[in-house]
């Protein structure tokens, strides 16, 4: 063999085993929107401070992600039941929040796929009002949204597109509620415009994801769904069960995490990021030092 030719292949050989033995012991996996960047930081900070080495691949598509979980590409990752539910186990019995974390839980484990402590954070579809506005109307629930707009109350409807049309969308939450905005009252937009729509007043009620950083950041207030209509995508750490097992201490870390977050957190968290334009890692240092994590 020529001594170039030899030399060469023997060197990227080292630095094959080079590579190799410096990869990150835990890959960190994410989605690629706000509220998933944050969590895959403050996953991979925490667990750089407890001394593991730590492979960030935040960014991912949802069926990306999960997909690379399953074949073994990546460890750990946050994810939400109702997604988990519908999406990947393709259940469509509508469980209510502790039945669905139930559920995911055990189809997931025949999967190699372990779920953690669930959060309170649940960063499912929701409707909103300006807080001054719902004040005013005495409005604090789907319930009492409906009862207006029976009463005879102009309420108008700011939604997107694939909510308006899907078939759990708008009309069966109508259904459920007894009520019906009208289609003159319900105006469909991208859903990043919602919010500014509802911040202007140029709709009465705007849907939401329950966590997302402008609800605060305006002075909206998410209506109850006091009829358990929407399905629950509570937010929950996931890990590899493989990898758990190999590191039991995941567990506990990951758990204290999930008990610090609620919607309220989250979406203050998304503010920070979103509105503030503060960076994504100096708001997960933020809350592990906050919070005590680190």
């Amino acid at each position: 063999m020529n001594m170039t030719i030899k030399t060469a292949l023997t060197g990227l050989a080292f630095a094959g085993f080079a590579m190799t033995a410096q990869a990150a012991d835990i890959v960190v996996g994410g989605k690629n929107f706000t509220e998933q960047q944050l969590l895959s930081s403050i996953t991979e900070q925490l667990l750089v401070a407890k001394g593991h080495s730590v492979d960030n691949r935040a960014g991912m598509g949802s069926a990306a992600v999960r997909e690379a979980m399953e074949s073994g590409q990546i460890d750990v990752y946050w994810e939400y039941t109702g997604t988990s539910l519908i999406t990947y186990n393709k259940v469509e019995e509508k469980l209510n929040a502790e039945d669905t974390y139930a559920r995911v839980k055990e189809l997931d484990a025949e999967k190699g796929i372990s779920w953690l402590d669930a959060s309170a954070a649940n960063n499912t579809y929701a409707l909103a009002m300006r807080a001054a506005d719902a004040s005013e109307k005495g409005i604090t629930t789907l319930s009492e949204l409906a009862a207006a707009v029976n009463g005879g109350q102009e309420i108008s409807f700011g939604s997107n597109a694939e909510f308006y049309a899907r078939p759990d969308g708008l009309k069966p939450l109508e259904v459920a509620y007894g009520f019906e905005f009208g289609r003159a009252n319900v105006k469909r937009m991208d859903s990043g415009l919602v919010y500014q729509a509802l911040k202007d007043a140029q709709v009465d009620v705007g849907l939401v994801f329950a966590t997302d950083g402008r609800i605060p950041a305006f002075d909206f207030v998410v209506l109850s769904d006091d009829q358990g209509y929407f399905p629950a995508y509570a937010l929950a750490p996931v890990v590899r069960t493989e990898v758990l097992e190999a590191n039991p201490e995941l567990g506990d870390l990951l758990n204290q995490v999930s008990a610090k977050l609620d919607d309220e957190v989250m979406a203050a968290l998304n503010a920070r990021v979103d509105v503030e334009k503060v960076s994504i890692e100096n708001v997960a240092a933020d809350f592990l030092k906050e919070n005590g994590l680190i």
